[in-house]
């Protein structure tokens, strides 16, 4: 009896696989009985795989991390990502440079080139969708212009052209966009960009300009009024966005808003009505202003003022 007493014990699971008493209701038994089926239960769940599941994830994470590992070199001095060329050439943005050079639109030395992070050297020759680029990084720079300097290069000697004030901001052939006389002063733009120096020069334009003009004489509150409603010059009519006194300042001080890029629609304006200008000052230009800018002065342009002035 004791003999099995002891085999009923140690083999308690026996009699549940049976299903001897499957008829008995369960709660009615003993702490006993109510602990066997508890244990059957631990045995069936599958959770205990859990560990060994997530042991193997991390294996196989390490596994693929070393691919891509032995696959970096160290970049030479003379070498630039081929997205980052392509960016640089003022062609797109690095994200449409992978796109580009994804879709096999991108030679380098005449090879079609897909793989990404590709570098390229300084000597390399870069065809992006048919043309060939330059990498000469795109600058601009503003330039709080003083008097008696000019944008013009065959006025002689007796003026200084502009770009000896920004002399020595970079090694890239920049020009200036617009042009300005020996006696307007104020905002003028810099860079290498053609792209930009082209959309500037466009007679119909988004972007506003404000000019500060003294007068030899105050301004007739009539003559205001007709600017305001737009001047005709030389057959065109030409829409002035904005006219006003300067606040705080005598009525020879006028501020204009105006789209287009010529300063010398500025003098013309005033001298249709009869007035002599003294001096133009450019105090705003499409969007940019002369804050924290001294006379004389210039400053590189910050990324989002590139950005807004190619979305204005």
């Amino acid at each position: 009896m004791n003999n099995k007493e002891g085999n009923n014990k140690r083999s308690g699971s026996r009699p549940n696989s049976s299903r001897p008493s499957s008829n008995k209701p369960t709660r009615a038994g003993g702490e006993r009985s109510g602990a066997k089926p508890a244990m059957a239960k631990r045995a069936q769940g599958p959770k205990k795989v859990k560990p060994s599941t997530k042991a193997d994830t991390v294996l196989s994470n390490k596994v693929e991390k070393k691919p891509n590992q032995t696959a970096k070199r160290p970049k030479a001095a003379d070498e630039i990502r081929l997205n980052k060329y392509i960016a640089n050439s003022g062609a797109c943005s690095r994200r449409d440079a992978d796109i580009y050079i994804q879709s096999g639109n991108v030679k380098v030395n005449g090879i079609p080139v897909t793989e990404m992070g590709y570098l390229v050297k300084s000597g390399d020759v870069v065809n992006f969708d048919g043309a060939t680029l330059t990498p000469e990084k795109k600058e601009y720079i503003l330039l709080n212009k003083p008097k008696n300097f000019t944008t013009a290069l065959d006025e002689g000697q007796e003026y200084r052209n502009v770009l000896e004030l920004v002399k020595g901001s970079t090694s890239a052939k920049i020009g200036a966009i617009g042009r300005m006389d020996k006696n307007t002063t104020g905002l003028l733009l810099f860079t290498n960009d053609t792209d930009m120096i082209r959309k500037f020069s466009l007679p119909n334009q988004k972007s506003t300009k404000i000019y500060q003009v003294s007068l030899d004489k105050n301004l007739k509150f009539e003559d205001l009024e007709k600017i305001a409603g737009g001047v005709t010059l030389d057959g065109h009519k030409l829409y002035v966005d904005e006219i006003s006194y300067i606040e705080n300042e005598p009525k020879t001080e006028i501020g204009l808003k105006l789209r287009t890029p010529n300063v010398k629609v500025v003098r013309a304006i005033f001298e249709s009505f009869q007035y002599n200008v003294i001096k133009i000052d450019r105090v705003a230009f499409a969007g940019l202003t002369k804050k924290n800018l001294p006379r004389g002065n210039w400053r590189f342009l910050t990324d989002q003022e590139i950005i807004n002035l190619k979305n204005s």
